[in-house]
């Protein structure tokens, strides 16, 4: 893990395209800006955590599940497209 020391106002720049930016400093707690590009996701760690625990049952799909899936569609008759006259 790399260490710096930054005072506020003082910043750090990630992979070319992600700043941060020390806001201020009172106590125990930092406070820090983050610009980033919309396409990269930022979460407080407490956050992402949370997140990933919901999504691991939804992505752990039985084969079964996905076979029962399959089976219904295609069982499904084909549905006509229909033209307006």
């Amino acid at each position: 893990m790399l260490v710096l020391t930054r005072k506020a106002g003082e910043s750090l720049i990630l992979s070319h395209s992600i700043k941060i930016t020390i806001i201020d400093v009172k106590g125990r707690q930092v406070r820090i800006g983050i610009d980033a590009p919309p396409d990269i996701m930022v979460h407080r760690e407490e956050l992402w955590k949370r997140i990933s625990a919901e999504n691991r049952p939804a992505a752990a799909l039985s084969p079964l599940t996905l076979t029962s899936v399959k089976d219904l569609l295609i069982q499904q008759p084909a549905t006509p497209n229909r033209q307006e006259p």
